[in-house]
């Protein structure tokens, strides 16, 4: 299963788009600051999220 999110940062306001096979995981590492792509940008709430079969249809929701 993986799962398209949407995050909030309530540092800067901005929204960031992913995905991921491990939803708990991933956010649990956005949060903490150990994900390179958003670690400047801690902490976030999560504004939607949307579970797919396969990465390829969670690819293209993502997009």
């Amino acid at each position: 299963m993986f799962t398209v999110y949407i995050l909030l940062s309530l540092r800067d306001k901005k929204t960031y788009v992913s995905y991921t096979n491990n939803f708990e995981r991933r956010f649990r590492q956005h949060n903490l600051g150990r994900a390179k792509s958003t670690k400047h940008r801690v902490l976030f709430e999560l504004l939607f999220k949307e579970e797919f079969e396969n990465s390829i249809e969670a690819k293209k929701r993502e997009i």
